[in-house]
């Protein structure tokens, strides 16, 4: 069995409230680490065996149709271990 993951972003140019409430709390809470931070969402699908081209290309596909909006989003596709 393979993990494929998804890794949808903002993109850059888009303003992000949610990173930057957690920026903001960061300080508050003693954490002094961070000069920004952006939120994003991450898709784990498990396939069966050794993920083939096919369904590769598919979840290509789905990610750029219902997992992310490319008008404001980024994404990628990996396969892990």
């Amino acid at each position: 069995m393979a993990t494929i993951v998804v890794e949808v972003m903002l993109k850059p140019e888009i303003l992000d409230p949610q990173g930057q409430a957690v920026a903001a709390a960061l300080p508050r809470l003693g954490f002094t680490f961070a000069q920004a931070v952006r939120q994003g969402k991450r898709f784990e699908i498990e396939v069966e065996g050794t993920p083939t081209a096919a369904q590769l290309a598919d979840i290509e596909k789905a990610a750029e149709t219902l997992l992310s909006n490319p008008v404001i989003e980024t994404y990628a596709v990996k396969v892990e271990a």
